[in-house]
């Protein structure tokens, strides 16, 4: 045995021991966790800092600087700084001083806007809620170059010693890279090259820096920092170097190690994982290089790329790495290359599974200790205690990692799943124990509804109670009421009474229901608070536009509302009104009418108002992948609009299959050359629904007149599952205090034929088609007073229900009603009993005539035979009639 397998084997001992010491307490009872969301509506949050009231600083990339008020329960805005925002620059870090009760310092880093390509670390005042601009004092400026995109990081933190960190991204061209890491020697691509910026003791870019502040505004550098404090080595500020994102870092607050995420590169390189692609979560116990853009992982090298040749050489050794770029301005030999603690690639890991695939961002938070929050009313359970939080911004996950009395890595598991954080971009622990976590939003570059600042807490003895708001209308013409209702509001101790109260500005209001008018145009903000008998309150905050009515989109028929029949015609009308717009603008109404081969699942998600029927589930599909962070649909992100690609390829022949292809094996060049992560795990036949989606955001399509009729006939030799939407929508002219609404209806018509299986609530059992049912799948184990209900039926002209069953069993009735199990009978069908000994055979047709009924209903199909306490028979489907 080597001296590496030996102390490999001694560690997996040792791990394995304090892992089941761990383990020994059981996980905490999930319902002992309450959140709510704070605010919401942020444009681009980086970085929260936690104030000694509660309240909560947040920075905006472009330059906002935000407070949640926590005594009012209100956001406002500080101040607006003059910022650099291209690229990934900006409003980027904000800290509090430990000493912030007594003299007020905040801390900010942002890059500084105008000429000067530089980002500045500087300390402001802050008291009262507002900014003294004149109190500025620069501790530090980093030059930077502003010509490409990406790696800012920008992250600020202090220690249990009073030592602020700042994490800096390697700010090098991050596109063109041509599959390998950023080491462009060629004259003139100093720009592309991370050993000019990571790998380079005399640039502070590509680095965590760790300072004291002094009070006349000044710093000094600390002891044990990497390099000596007169900067013959390096930056003496440098604690750690060789990285290409530290995004989000955390310092132990007991033995001070440094711990951050980093965001990898897209390469081509084949690696122990698929590709050198890795995100890392990195542990410093001591100052060191930790291997970028040499090395990734657990030491993986880079091969020596050539880029004027585009041939591959030897990489580096990690125990010795040597930096002959002449874009180097530090010394060329490195200290020993630190390998990644925990790292993921874009596909599976053997290693970490939970981790999960896809695109990646990878952040560190806090390790939580349980004697530091002794008196916290919120502090986590023991079962966290020494336990590190890390979560990754666009595969949305938190897990909590635990580690030996070492430090070493034992296991990790997911933390508060239960959440379903939309992009967390930074996690911090409060004095009182609760948890804080800021949700960026959905697309990269934008403001976002669903980001937000979400407080989470945890009880041992009386919880929270949890505030549900449902306000009736959202969006009105002045004057506008509404109703508000804390149903769903709960409390998950039992005994405790809840009361309620609503503050719309300085109106309060009582009940768990309770009504408002608003006489003025205007954003309002309603916040709920629920109170149970304990004192203990929970909040939520909704948001009302008062000042422009939604238009009213409706559509009449006389025809049947849920089915088509072979030939059958389809009449229409549909009918439009508006407040304000008098009369109606003709070029803002769209009808359209299609035949969707895959579309029986379909009115569930146009009920969100999609714009094109046609594309609805695969926009629906489209919105659970990873492509949405880089792509947004108007404006560019990260990579092009999803506007601008459809623009491009419009009428080009091969452009589906290319863009198809793309998108499964990802690549670069295209638009810049910043690489597309590949997506193998998506089938052909997906690819290319995507590609269909994203082309035709650039074509346009006559409106139907408002009135007219369909010949129903597309569906015939295309199978069952298809669909008919009639999908009419207007947009109003907006007023001079409210942006434009659009209102949209539509009717699906399906396939008469319905799966008994398919039932939307019911008792019975389902027997799933396989060879020894004859790949018959049915519902069984019918009982009497069992049922099934399907919803939504429109039975307008229907005659008569065709029921595939059967007559295994006791026999017994089959009674047809609507709106419940004991509402009005329509009609019934008394089924005889039987015995098959072969069940692939024996099933029949038998009809139900139904009494004519007129619109809508829920459908039930109630199952008797009080005699017996057996099956009485099985149904394979039905077929409505007219």
């Amino acid at each position: 045995m080597t001296t590496r397998q030996f102390c490999t084997a001694t560690w997996l001992v040792l791990a394995s021991v304090f892992c089941q010491k761990a383990h020994s307490q059981s996980a905490p009872d999930s319902t002992r966790f309450t959140y709510s969301t704070l605010a919401s509506g942020f444009d681009e949050p980086m970085q929260m800092a936690i104030l000694p009231d509660q309240s909560i600083l947040v920075a905006e990339r472009k330059g906002a600087l935000r407070l949640y008020d926590a005594k009012a329960k209100k956001l406002g805005t500080v101040a607006y700084l003059n910022v650099f925002s291209g690229i990934e620059d900006g409003l980027l870090g904000v800290a509090i001083d430990p000493g912030y009760e007594k003299n007020n310092w905040i801390y900010l880093y942002y890059g500084l806007g105008g000429e000067r390509h530089i980002s500045e670390l500087a300390r402001f005042e802050y008291k009262n809620g507002t900014l003294d601009m004149s109190s500025k004092k620069v501790l530090l400026e980093v030059p930077t170059q502003r010509t490409y995109c990406c790696h800012s990081a920008g992250y600020l933190t202090f220690d249990s010693k009073g030592l602020l960190y700042l994490s800096i991204g390697d700010n090098t061209n991050a596109e063109e890279i041509e599959g390998h890491n950023p080491t462009d020697e060629r004259p003139g691509r100093q720009l592309s090259d991370g050993q000019g910026t990571s790998a380079n003791t005399n640039d502070l870019r590509g680095k965590i820096l760790r300072i004291k502040p002094e009070a006349n505004g000044t710093y000094a550098i600390p002891d044990g920092n990497l390099f000596p404090k007169n900067g013959q080595e390096g930056r003496p500020e440098i604690y750690v170097m060789g990285c290409r994102n530290p995004f989000r870092m955390s310092v132990d607050a007991k033995n001070g190690f440094v711990y951050w995420g980093d965001v990898g590169p897209d390469t081509e390189v084949p690696a122990e994982e698929g590709r050198l692609s890795y995100d890392e979560i990195n542990q410093a116990r001591k100052p060191g290089f930790f291997g970028y853009p040499y090395f990734l992982g657990a030491n993986e090298v880079f091969p020596k790329y050539d880029f004027e040749t585009k041939k591959e050489g030897p990489g580096q050794d990690p125990a010795h790495p040597v930096n002959n770029s002449p874009n180097n301005t530090g010394i060329k030999n490195l200290p020993p290359a630190q390998p990644a603690w925990i790292w993921y690639g874009k596909g599976p890991s053997k290693r970490w599974p939970l981790v999960d695939k896809g695109g990646a961002s990878a952040m560190a938070g806090p390790v939580y200790y349980s004697d530091l929050y002794q008196d916290a009313p919120y502090k986590l359970p023991e079962y966290y205690n020494g336990k590190l939080l890390i979560y990754d911004w666009i595969r949305k996950w938190m897990m909590a990692v635990t580690l030996d009395e070492q430090g070493n890595y034992v296991s990790m598991e997911p933390f508060l799943p239960q959440l379903k954080v939309v992009a967390p971009m930074d996690m911090q622990i409060a004095k009182d124990g609760a948890v804080y976590i800021l949700a960026y939003g959905t697309n990269w570059f934008a403001k976002n509804t669903d980001s937000g600042i979400i407080r989470v807490e945890y009880s041992e003895g009386n919880r929270r109670p949890i505030a549900v708001a449902h306000v009736s209308e959202t969006v009105g013409a002045v004057p506008m009421k509404i109703t508000l209702s804390a149903n769903g509001s709960k409390d998950f101790d039992q005994n405790d009474k809840l009361t309620y109260t609503w503050t719309i500005g300085k109106t309060k209001l009582k009940g768990k229901e309770s009504a408002y008018t608003f006489t003025k145009p205007g954003t309002y903000d309603i916040l709920l608070t629920v109170t149970d008998s304990q004192g203990a309150q929970g909040t939520t905050t909704s948001q009302v536009k008062v000042g422009n009515a939604p238009p009213k989109v409706g559509i009449t028929t006389l025809s049947n509302q849920s089915f088509y029949w072979d030939d059958q015609e389809f009449d229409y009308k549909v009918s439009i009104t508006d407040k304000e717009d008098k009369p109606i603008v003709k070029e803002r109404v769209k009808v359209s009418f299609h035949y969707l081969p895959f579309g029986k699942d379909l009115a569930s998600v146009l009920s969100a108002g999609d714009e094109d029927a046609r594309f609805a589930n695969t926009k629906k599909f489209y919105s659970t992948l990873d492509c949405k962070a880089c792509h947004t649909m108007e404006t560019r992100s990260i990579g092009p609009a999803l506007n601008e690609i459809a623009t491009r390829y419009a009428g080009q022949k091969d452009a589906k299959t290319k863009l198809a292809e793309k998108i499964i094996t990802g690549g670069s060049g295209s638009w810049g050359s910043y690489p597309m992560p590949p997506h193998p795990d998506l089938s052909p036949e997906k690819a290319a629904e995507i590609t269909d989606y994203i082309l035709s955001l650039n074509q346009k399509h006559n409106s139907l007149p408002l009135q007219g009729k369909q010949l129903l006939s597309s569906h015939k030799g295309k199978g069952t599952e298809g669909a008919y939407v009639l999908q009419a929508s207007y947009t109003d002219g907006g007023t001079k205090t409210a942006a434009p609404i659009r209102t949209s209806k539509h009717v699906v018509l399906r396939d008469p034929q319905i799966e008994m299986e398919d039932y939307s609530d019911g008792n019975v059992g389902v027997v799933i088609a396989t060879l020894n049912t004859g790949y018959v799948s049915y519902i069984s184990n019918i009982k009497n007073g069992k049922y099934v209900r399907y919803d939504h039926i429109d039975l307008n002209h229907i005659r008569s229900i065709k029921l595939r069953l059967q007559e295994h069993g006791a026999g017994g009735i089959i009674e047809v009603r609507t709106g419940g199990k004991d509402g009005p009978l329509i009609g019934s069908l008394n089924v005889a009993p039987g015995k098959l000994d072969d069940l692939k055979t024996g099933w029949k047709d038998v009809a139900i005539s139904l009494k004519p009924t007129k619109g809508k209903h829920d459908l039930y199909f109630v199952f008797k035979n009080p005699a017996s306490p057996y099956p009485l028979f099985h149904i394979d489907k039905m077929l409505f009639g007219k």
